[in-house]
């Protein structure tokens, strides 16, 4: 979201902004008070008079949004700024504990879910290595997460809790042998609604996103780099990506945009073209691993010392790293991304190899005619897709929509 908000005004002129006058008067002031959320979520605080000259509100309706804001325990108020004639103005603040949300994440080979607060610190998580998902399976594991995590908040904040976003992978059926599963054990995704059942199981709304989108939303409204256009890797299981163009996360026509694990990119030791998912994918270092001999349960072990891996770390950096490379090439070659970003379910040093080892790739690959694009780290880390999920129900109820797909079921 750019901070110059394309906002509605209220009907000022009659000195009684505070007055709802019918259905398309309170939908104005939703959208308002959603667009002032939204600006001190990207500044961190704003004292009023602020909020009124970046949004074009008058004073009066900035005034009267945050006593609400104020009033519903939404925001907060911060240290009085001093040093100038007058009063000290006072910045309001999100209020962490103004709202909570559930993330999870169905993966191909695990479910992970977060309990996060209003300014996006994760309070609690819970994990379940899966040898692959099933529908039943994530029912369970999300009943018993629920019960877990919510113990762990007071009873008044529970009833503050937005809802639960997910982010999994589309068709979840068509990677039954990517993920190793017996013939038509995964057919049970086939025609299963996530948030109806979910929502119906846990009486919360339920907003789903694809993971890897769920992963570049977090990037985009959590991370530590500003950046208004870029294109986004998540590598896990297997690599998946998003777009973000002119400050806004992209979904696409069909809810398929940066779809990037299915882009071709040059086989390395034979003519033709395969798939960025087939040389970019964790589950390759997994079986190469399994192949050595060497007992490894992947993503899935946070305690797996990597550097143990060696030579086969090493060999699928390489290769990672040049089917990334071609991927960012060909994706600057569509639109103008100023940077790349790279991020994954492996700890900060092998980031940062893998990072090191696209800029120097992309280096080697001929871009006449192309801009110049960076190519960075993330800043989420291996939680981008949970973080990511969680942040749907606070963009579906308190912020301006920032265009991650999402569907909901009351």
């Amino acid at each position: 979201m750019s901070e110059s908000l394309a906002l509605r005004r209220d009907e000022e002129a009659s000195g009684a902004a505070d007055k709802v006058r019918g259905s398309n008067q309170a939908g104005l002031r939703a959208h308002n008070e959603r667009a002032v959320l939204s600006l001190i979520r990207r500044n961190g605080a704003l004292a009023k008079a602020d909020i009124a000259r970046r949004t074009g509100l008058s004073p009066q309706t900035a005034s009267v949004i945050m006593r609400a804001l104020e009033a519903e325990k939404l925001v907060l108020r911060a240290e009085p700024r001093r040093g100038r004639v007058g009063q000290p103005s006072v910045p309001m603040r999100l209020n962490p504990d103004g709202a909570y949300a559930f993330g999870l994440k169905i993966g191909r080979r695990s479910l992970d879910i977060v309990l996060m607060d209003f300014v996006g610190t994760v309070r609690g998580r819970r994990s379940r290595p899966v040898p692959y998902p099933t529908p039943e399976g994530v029912c369970d594991f999300l009943a018993e997460a629920l019960d877990a995590l919510s113990d762990t908040l007071p009873p008044e904040a529970r009833e503050r809790v937005a809802g639960i976003g997910v982010g999994m992978p589309f068709q979840l059926w068509d990677w039954a042998a990517e993920c190793g599963a017996p013939p038509g054990a995964m057919d049970g995704w086939r025609g299963f609604d996530v948030s109806a059942a979910l929502s119906a199981r846990t009486g919360l709304s339920v907003h789903v996103a694809n993971d890897a989108t769920a992963a570049c939303g977090a990037e985009h409204a959590f991370g530590g780099e500003e950046g208004t256009d870029f294109v986004y890797f998540f590598v896990g299981s297997f690599i998946g990506g998003g777009i973000v163009i002119d400050d806004a996360l992209v979904v696409g026509r069909d809810n398929n945009a940066g779809a990037l694990g299915s882009m071709p990119v040059p086989r390395r030791d034979r003519p033709g073209a395969e798939q960025l998912i087939a040389v970019a994918s964790l589950h390759l270092l997994e079986a190469a691993a399994a192949a050595s001999g060497l007992t490894w349960s992947g993503m899935r072990d946070p305690a797996f010392d990597w550097t143990r891996l060696g030579t086969l770390l090493d060999a699928w950096i390489e290769e990672a790293a040049r089917g990334i490379a071609h991927a960012v090439a060909s994706a600057c070659a569509v639109y103008d991304f100023e940077a790349a970003v790279i991020d994954g379910a492996f700890p900060p040093f092998v980031r940062e190899r893998l990072v090191e080892a696209v800029r120097a790739g992309l280096s080697r690959i001929d871009a006449q005619g192309l801009s110049p694009v960076a190519v960075r780290p993330g800043t989420i880390g291996a939680q981008a897709r949970e973080i990511g999920a969680a942040s749907l129900p606070f963009f579906a109820k308190f912020l301006l929509d920032h265009r991650v797909l999402y569907a909901e079921r009351s």
